[in-house]
């Protein structure tokens, strides 16, 4: 960014204020799909069913932006790489593509962030990189010019910008880019209060090795030695390298938003570590890590807002299986696996054309909800750890010493906390579902010879 062009920006933004989003879990939602419902299914039963309160978008598709108006979830819109040169060419491109993707929606919709491209340093392509900070600072002017100071202005960067991250300390930027494009650019997000983007995959970093790890299971954790911290986990690993990148060249106060993170539920030759299973071991973990607030080890007792990829699987992603199995939901919007991203209680009046959920509410009496014969062990350990995270079931009387705690088999622990989750959440059949794990007795189990128990730690299935 040339000195003048920084000048503009901060005479532009200088009456700017920041605000906290108080958002926190929000999900990718792609198009690449068939069959997938349209855009106002979408926005009711992401509004209706879900607990997500943003969505990001790799568009500005008018029909999806017009879709959220009205439902107070936010929308992130982006900008196509290939737009990048001439915006930053030209003032007056970038106020024609304010005039057209943001001023005919806003304020119906809340669209809160636009992002310049995807991952272009990741691209390596120099026809665009020296033209991103500009076409950022471009687009920044134009919306402040049409009075829109409450949307703000990044891109998105895979981990692949940093040079070194293992262990986070030292976590450092990749040499040239350092200097030359992400300072400048911090300076653009430290004056315009706007989030750091990067785009945090443990998924590309695990091996059999690192599994628990990856999903959020190992404990203690693994020593950092240059700080003394701890980790549990290498989702705060990877953001808290990138915060000591942005430390190194004096923007660690600049936030870092995740804008997309996940897990495949299938990929090819039966790769280890990906099923239904892991995928929603991970994301349950993740929903919960992130909406505790407790933050990273070195950004502690943060909210670090966090993009799910993706909502739906979408069958038309070329390449492996794997991209095409990323979403917690069939197009039908029928659960892939348990991500944790449901509202649990009461169904919201409008729960979208298609939501897969058609049963009425039951009254509860005379049934019970228990683990199906074929649920894996793996799932139902999934279900434990979310379920009595919840807080909707105490979970007291099935740690060792407590009256259910015999006898100790994952199957009996999941059946008493699954079933007094029916029961505890107001015994709707959709509360019996359990990513298609569970299923309808009319025996009372508690009254069977194999009296049903449950166990549940933070430590999951590790010592404490």
């Amino acid at each position: 960014m040339t000195p003048h062009l920084l000048t503009i920006f901060l005479l532009l933004l200088s009456s700017a204020s920041a605000s906290a989003s108080g958002r926190s879990i929000g999900v990718n939602y792609g198009t690449l799909g068939g069959n997938l419902p349209s855009p106002g299914q979408v926005a009711s039963f992401i509004k209706n069913r879900t607990i997500i309160d943003s969505v990001k978008i790799f568009d500005a598709n008018p029909d999806i932006l017009r879709a959220f108006a009205g439902t107070g979830i936010s929308v992130v819109v982006a900008i196509p790489n290939s737009e990048i040169p001439s915006l930053a060419a030209s003032r007056a491109a970038a106020d024609a593509w304010v005039a057209s993707s943001i001023a005919p929606f806003v304020p119906a919709t809340r669209i809160t962030l636009v992002l310049i491209g995807n991952e272009v340093l990741h691209s390596l392509d120099y026809t665009l990189i020296p033209h991103l900070v500009p076409a950022m600072v471009s687009i920044a002017g134009a919306l402040v010019a049409a009075g829109f100071q409450g949307i703000k202005v990044s891109t998105a960067h895979s981990l692949g910008i940093l040079e070194a991250s293992d262990p986070p300390s030292t976590g450092q930027f990749r040499p040239g880019w350092d200097r030359v494009i992400l300072a400048p650019m911090l300076a653009f997000h430290r004056h315009a209060r706007s989030p750091f983007v990067v785009n945090s995959y443990p998924y590309f970093g695990y091996d059999a090795n690192k599994l628990d790890y990856a999903l959020f299971k190992l404990r203690p954790g693994s020593h950092d030695p240059g700080t003394g911290l701890a980790y549990t986990n290498m989702f705060d690993a990877m953001l808290d390298a990138v915060h000591t990148a942005m430390n190194k060249l004096g923007y660690g106060d600049v936030d870092i938003v995740v804008g997309e993170t996940g897990w495949p539920s299938a990929a090819d030759n039966n790769q280890y570590g990906v099923s239904p299973e892991y995928a929603a071991a991970y994301n349950h973990r993740l929903v919960r890590h992130v909406n505790s607030g407790m933050g990273t080890p070195q950004m502690p007792n943060r909210t670090i807002e966090t993009y799910i990829f993706a909502l739906f699987n979408e069958d038309q992603k070329p390449g492996p299986l794997a991209e095409r199995n990323w979403g917690l939901f069939r197009p039908d919007f029928t659960p892939v696996y348990n991500s944790g991203v449901m509202r649990r209680g009461r169904r919201g009046k409008d729960a979208g054309a298609g939501s897969g959920d058609n049963n009425a509410p039951s009254a509860g009496g005379g049934k019970w909800c228990v683990a199906k014969n074929e649920a894996t062990d793996e799932a139902l350990r999934a279900n434990i750890n979310w379920t009595c995270g919840t807080g909707k079931v105490d979970c007291a009387a099935i740690q060792q010493g407590g009256a259910c705690f015999d006898p100790d088999t994952v199957r009996s622990h999941a059946t008493y906390v699954m079933n007094a989750y029916y029961h505890a959440a107001g015994t709707q059949d959709y509360n019996c579902d359990f990513a298609g794990t569970a299923v309808f007795t009319t025996t009372d189990p508690s009254k069977s010879r194999r009296h049903i128990t449950y166990y549940y730690s933070l430590c999951f299935d590790y010592k404490c």
